[in-house]
C-alpha cells in the first residue's frame, strides 16, 4: 500500500486543503495529513483542535486518510510512515518558490524522498487559511470555504 504524507499548519482546514486530499487519493492508496506547528501560523489555535477538525473535515474518505499532529523534521516523520512521497498543494508563483526550497532542503537531508506538488483546482485558487481565519475573527460567514465542522467551530470560538 502506498502512501503519502500531506504536511501543513491546516489553521484552518479549508476546501482547498479537501481538494488536495481527494486528488492525492487518486494517486496513493492513502492519504497521511500531518498537521504540524508553525511559530508564524496563529498559535492561538492549538493543535488539537486543529487535528479534530481535519479529523472531521475528512471524515468521508475513511481509513485511506489519517489525521494526526507532527513536530519533527518532515524527513523524520516520512521515514515513519514508512513511505517517501509527500504532497503539496501549489496556488501561486510564491508558493512554487517556497516548495521549491523545502524540497531543496529536505532531499538534501534524504534523497529518496519525493515530492507531488499539485496545482489548486481553479474553484480553489483564491482561498488560503489565512484569509478564512481573518473573515472568521471578523464576523464574517466563511461556510463556502470550509467543512461546516470548521464554520461551526470557528463561529462558536467568535459567539
Amino acid at each position: 500500500m502506498t502512501s503519502v504524507v500531506y504536511p501543513g499548519s491546516f489553521n484552518p482546514i479549508t476546501y482547498g486543503h479537501r481538494d488536495i486530499v481527494e486528488r492525492a487519493l487518486r494517486l496513493f492508496d492513502r492519504v497521511v495529513v500531518a498537521v504540524g506547528t508553525a511559530a508564524d501560523k496563529d498559535p492561538e489555535t492549538h493543535l488539537r483542535e486543529r487535528i479534530e477538525l481535519c479529523r472531521l473535515a475528512l471524515a468521508e474518505f475513511g481509513d485511506r486518510v489519517e489525521v494526526e499532529g507532527f513536530n519533527t523534521l518532515l524527513v523524520d516523520y516520512a521515514r515513519s510512515k514508512d513511505t517517501h512521497f509527500v504532497v503539496r498543494g501549489l496556488r501561486t508563483i510564491s508558493d512554487f518558490d517556497y516548495e521549491s526550497q523545502m524540497i531543496a532542503m529536505n532531499q538534501t537531508m534524504d534523497p529518496e524522498l519525493e515530492y507531488v506538488l499539485l496545482p489548486t483546482s481553479r474553484q480553489w485558487a483564491f482561498l488560503s487559511s489565512s484569509l478564512v481565519r481573518e473573515i472568521a475573527v471578523l464576523g464574517g460567514d466563511i461556510s463556502e470555504f470550509v467543512h461546516p465542522a470548521v464554520a461551526a467551530h470557528y463561529q462558536q470560538s467568535n459567539g
